[in-house]
């Protein structure tokens, strides 16, 4: 795991350089997987990745690739600091509309009673072929919580 750091006065947790995440592109920018900027959380957009190896995981399975997408969000959510209970937005991008039942089905064990709010959107492609949802998280850290 790449140590959180601090730059324009907020926590970047796992902090990457898109040049090693997609070698076959000719990328380089660095990036983070979640933000921490006053109590809010921020976390980028997930898919059926591990975040330890970048490895796709689930690949042909929408599935596992949105429990792995929810696995990371609840992972990162707490090495920032904060909990699943704690998210007040997600945003749920799908590359086909039939899956909507099977990934909205997947985020409700995640987010049973925790009620947050969601927006869902049908796109061409996502940044791999073989991802087939993409989940991104907003997130607080409750007062006297923060690190």
């Amino acid at each position: 795991m790449n140590a959180p750091i601090v730059a324009g006065g907020h926590l970047r947790i796992r902090p990457f350089n898109t040049r090693d995440t997609y070698p076959e592109q000719n990328l380089d920018n660095d990036l983070c997987q979640a933000v921490v900027a006053g109590s809010t959380v921020y976390v980028r957009g997930q898919i059926g990745q591990d975040l330890d190896t970048s490895e796709s995981v689930g690949i042909g399975d929408v599935e596992q690739q949105t429990e792995r997408a929810m696995a990371n969000i609840d992972l990162l959510l707490k090495e920032a600091g904060s909990r699943m209970e704690h998210l007040v937005k997600l945003t749920i991008y799908l590359v086909d509309p039939r899956y909507r039942e099977t990934v909205y089905r997947t985020i409700g064990r995640w987010t049973r009673s925790v009620h947050p709010i969601s927006t869902g959107l049908v796109v061409s492609a996502l940044a791999r072929p073989e991802w087939l949802v993409e989940v991104d998280a907003i997130a607080v850290i409750p007062e006297g919580e923060q690190a």
